[in-house]
Formats: structure tokens, sequence, C-alpha cells
């Protein structure tokens, strides 16, 4: 009998770690992951939101541990991954997904803000990844959070975003190159065009909808279940043979750059 290939698509009695799990994309990860038969290791700084999350997802039968970190600090990252050994044995899947993204002209903003969007969304990358990996079997997957931005010009000024998108995909590739053939664990990039989500939809989100509506070939919001799907992809063993890449997910918006 032929084997059903959305099987490969589930993470039964895995172990997944995902950041920035409180809010936005990453409330929508875990629920995916749950629905798949993860086990749960969920991070982020909101500690009541993610208390909130893991009830939800433990009120449906996953196993899940929270730990409240801010993957900009090291010690954070390797305390949240050792939770993780000391409850689970294990971490089979990252799901590198804490960041921020203010916009901010150049020549005008904080250049401590610029700092603080790089430590969050390419240093926390690294950090996490750095922490979770010598605990990672063969066959595991990294997923990082990059977004269309590391690929494309933003229509609106985000240097510190778009600088620290980027870098998440040099060092996707630089990190797969290192433990892929070496170690088994696959390392690869989701980029995210705009989705609904606490962060877009807030003030200036009606602005954010005309952009994308007058540049996506698909001309409006991804929903959080079109990103899911992917993100299941690169975690999973359905993309078995894939690593050092980037998959967007951006209705078209960088096509029509």
């Amino acid at each position: 009998m032929t084997a059903n290939p959305l099987d490969r698509f589930r993470l039964d009695g895995k172990v997944v770690v995902i950041t920035g799990a409180s809010s936005g994309l990453g409330v929508g990860f875990a629920r995916a992951a749950s629905a798949v038969g993860a086990s749960l290791v969920l991070a982020a700084r909101r500690e009541d939101r993610l208390d909130a999350l893991a009830e939800e997802l433990r009120d449906a039968g996953t196993p899940v541990v929270t730990k409240r970190t801010d993957v900009s600090v090291q010690a954070d990252c390797e305390a949240l991954a050792a939770a993780a050994i000391e409850e689970f044995g294990r971490i089979d899947v990252l799901i590198n997904n804490a960041g921020m993204g203010p916009a901010g002209l150049a020549l005008r903003e904080d250049p401590e803000v610029f700092r603080q969007v790089v430590d969050v969304n390419l240093n926390g990358t690294y950090w996490m990844a750095r922490a979770c990996a010598p605990h990672m079997p063969e066959g595991s997957s990294i997923v990082n959070l990059s977004s269309v931005h590391g690929h494309a010009a933003s229509r609106y000024p985000q240097a510190h975003y778009a600088a620290s998108k980027a870098g998440v995909l040099g060092l996707t590739r630089d990190l797969a190159q290192q433990w892929s053939g070496r170690k088994g664990i696959r390392v690869n990039a989701l980029c995210p065009g705009y989705f609904a989500s606490e962060m877009t939809m807030s003030e200036g989100g009606d602005l954010l909808q005309e952009m994308v509506a007058g540049n996506a070939i698909l001309t409006r919001f991804g929903e959080q279940h079109e990103l899911d799907t992917a993100m299941l992809f690169l975690a999973s063993s359905a993309s078995s043979y894939m690593t050092g890449q980037s998959l967007i997910v951006d209705g078209g918006l960088s096509a029509t750059v």
C-alpha cells in the first residue's frame, strides 16, 4: 500500500521549540504544531500570554512547557534549551520566530533602536540555534523566520529590519553548511510577506493593506493558515531534502519588484 504523503507533515513524538510564541505568527505556529502531534516548548517575554496559550493547548491534549525568554540574551536562550531537555530530553525542531520590526528613517531613528532590532532578529536567531543544536538528533530541523524584506526592499523605511532579516538568510545558509551534512540538522528560512496579525492590523494597518493591494499579485494580506502549512513543510520530514534555502510566502509581493 502506498504511503500517504501527508503523513510526512506530522510531528508526532517530536519536541518543537517556538520563540515569540505569545502573539502573532508564533501563536498560530504553536497551534499548528500541536494539531499535528508535537510536544511544545513555548518562549516569549510576555508570560501571561504564554500561560494562556499553554492552557489552551494542554486542554487539547498537547504536552507544553513555557519559559520566559528574551532571545537577545544568550543566557536566556541557553536556559530555554535546558528547560526543553529537562522536560522532554530532546529538541527535534526549533522555530526561530521571535522578532520585531518598527519603521523609521535611517537618518532620524535612534541608533539604539537599530541595535535592538538586530539583537532580537539576527543575534537572537543565532543564540537560539547555538543553544539548541547540541541537543538535536539527526533528522532535526531549524526554521529561521526571515522576511520577504530579506530579499526585496520594503516600501517603508526599515533599514534595521531589512538588514537583520537579510542577515538571517546568510546565517541560515552558513549553519546549514556547518550542521546539515555533519550533524543531520537541516536549516532553512521562512520568509513571510504581510500577514494579518497584531502588528500589521494595528495603527497604520490600513496603509499597509493599501500598499499590499497595489503591489502584491494576490492583492491581500495572507492568513495565518497559509503560513502555517509552509512552516510545517520546513519543520517536518516533508522537506527532508531541503536545507540552506529560503521559502518566500508573500502573495507575489516580491515578484513585482
